[in-house]
């Protein structure tokens, strides 16, 4: 961060972005411990072991191609087809000088065969022989075993994050189980008595409570176990009852509403009430400068802002990354990408621009802002695969300037 931003938040009394969440990183506790999984569970988990390949990857010579499985040479040869190999089923025996095996893609390269030559290279086939139109290059069409994998190599890290590519590498090397940690605890009290369910019919001054739904799904998508999610009116002994029995059954807890200081914002009180011990109130941070954040007992707390938007940037860029460091994953690799629109900077604030991603004919990344950036507008985060980080300023940020992006 540059001086301007620096002295800006100085002025104002704010932490930084960046102080913020160095403050939440130092807070987490080590990872929650582990569990044994099948592999075909495991869609979404952090790895907790190294895992490494018990076997070549493949372990065998295999064919690329259907053809005919043949000792290298030149093009113009008769070649007896003696045998067959099929995927699962290797041939008896391997071609000698004059000989062809016909092969599938998949199937195991009989001894003695240096090559393969796909069908549409044989010219002609006829009382039980080929002809090849072309020479044979030793190693053609061959995949060689270990060419993926070699036994004993390390194929996923610990601290994975399990996609499908990572499952199919696991089971590739032989894995049916996997150590993966174990998902943390995680409970979602929003206040506000103007919410009401989802679908419910809006009295005037009502709207539907969007926030435990965006929420729930962020949490869902970090790795957390959603344990509870309720909401509470603007009440004070209600709001301490319900942060109470959220801190007791959750590893984190995540607030929406009631931190700002009006009079009906009872949730710091109430934290404060509980022994939660408050680390930081407000960020220089637009959206999200009322975010609150502390610690008991090793459990976190994290009061977002009530508008939709503004909680969940606070959720990403705070809550998301304390979900991952305990479940011990490794930390996301920085990224950055080229503005396509001019963005008005705020003078004291750094912004979280919710942006759609793309990629120029060069190979560069491209963030283009979803429409208005208001904390009300929940539909800037429809299509938003990001968030671009615009420092302080007086004035636009120009299209073309490089920006650090964070994940939505």
């Amino acid at each position: 961060m540059g001086r301007f931003a620096r002295e800006n938040a100085a002025v104002s009394g704010l932490l930084t972005l960046a102080q913020a969440r160095a403050a939440v990183a130092a807070a987490v506790p080590a990872p929650l411990g582990d569990e044994e999984l099948a592999a075909g569970d495991a869609l979404g988990r952090v790895l907790a072991e190294d895992v490494t390949a018990g076997a070549d990857v493949p372990p065998f010579d295999n064919s690329a191609m259907d053809g005919f499985a043949v000792r290298p040479g030149p093009a113009g040869r008769a070649l007896r087809v003696v045998d067959e190999a099929r995927a699962g089923r290797p041939a008896a025996r391997g071609p000698a000088e004059g000989e062809a095996v016909r092969i599938s893609t998949g199937a195991p390269v009989p001894a003695g065969a240096g090559a393969v030559v796909p069908l549409e290279h044989v010219s002609e086939e006829r009382d039980g022989a080929v002809v090849l139109d072309r020479d044979v290059a030793a190693g053609a069409n061959v995949r060689r075993a270990g060419e993926d994998v070699r036994a004993g190599q390390v194929v996923l890290a610990r601290g994975t994050t399990l996609g499908p590519g990572e499952l199919g590498a696991a089971v590739a090397a032989g894995r049916a189980t996997l150590r993966c940690a174990r998902r943390p605890r995680l409970a979602i009290v929003v206040t506000g008595d103007e919410l009401v369910a989802p679908g419910a019919p809006l009295a005037p001054g009502q709207i539907h409570n969007s926030n435990a739904t965006v929420l729930t799904a962020l949490a869902a998508t970090a790795g957390a176990e959603i344990v509870a999610a309720r909401h509470v009116g603007d009440d004070r002994a209600a709001t301490e009852a319900a942060l109470g029995g959220a801190l007791q059954a959750a590893d984190l807890l995540v607030i929406s509403g009631g931190v700002s200081v009006g009079r009906h914002d009872h949730v710091k009180a109430a934290l404060d009430a509980l022994g939660v011990q408050e680390r930081f109130w407000r960020v220089a941070l637009k959206p999200g400068k009322p975010v609150w954040f502390g610690v008991r007992d090793g459990k976190l707390a994290f009061g977002l802002p009530g508008n939709p938007v503004s909680a969940a940037v606070c959720f990403s860029l705070f809550a998301r990354p304390a979900l991952r460091a305990l479940q011990g994953a490794q930390p996301e690799a920085p990224r950055s990408a080229r503005l396509a629109a001019d963005v008005q900077r705020s003078r004291d604030r750094e912004q979280a621009v919710r942006v759609a991603l793309t990629t120029d004919p060069s190979g560069v990344l491209v963030a283009t802002p979803t429409g208005p950036q208001g904390s009300h507008i929940l539909s800037s985060l429809v299509g938003a695969d990001g968030l671009a980080l615009v420092p302080p300023g007086d004035g636009p940020l120009a299209a073309g300037s490089t920006v650090a992006l964070l994940r939505m």
